[in-house]
């Protein structure tokens, strides 16, 4: 297994303190990352996204979806089965599960609804006005004005 030593990342940037954590983070969980429950990462237009996890067997009710500043958090009680059935294979999982999404900077939660066993989630990138790109007015010493463009 190949290491990584992230310190020098830490050292010379100042206020990027999460991009060195999150690349640690997802090193260190790499090599023991569960797979369950299985999901998607779609971008459906510019600025939207849309993750649908398959969470066959559970209902909304035992679904929980949390986002709370830049990490979304989806997570299942485990399911109170008082099942008699002599199950000869049981592929079904019921089981708990924790899933943990890092979203940039300008993503939100728009909603998210629970489809043939899919839970979609449905997020938007909302830049604030003042971080979108502007056209800058360039003065000349006659008086004139330019426009120039925005980067």
């Amino acid at each position: 297994m190949t290491t990584f030593d992230f310190t020098p990342l830490f050292r010379s940037s100042i206020g990027y303190d999460s991009i060195p954590l999150l690349l640690d983070s997802a090193t260190r969980a790499s090599g023991h990352a569960d797979s369950y429950p299985p999901y998607n990462i779609e971008k459906t237009d510019e600025n939207n996204y849309r993750i649908s996890i398959a969470v066959a067997g559970f209902s909304e009710t035992e679904l929980d979806v949390t986002a709370k500043e830049n990490l979304l958090v989806v997570s299942s009680k485990a399911q109170k089965t008082e099942d008699t059935a002599k199950y000869l294979h049981r592929g079904i999982a019921g089981r708990a599960f924790e899933r943990k999404f890092q979203l940039a900077e300008h993503i939100r939660v728009t909603g998210a609804e629970l489809t043939n066993g899919l839970l979609h989630i449905n997020l938007e990138r909302q830049v604030p006005e003042e971080l979108k790109p502007r056209t800058i007015e360039i003065q000349t010493g006659d008086g004139k004005r330019l426009f120039g463009t925005a980067a």
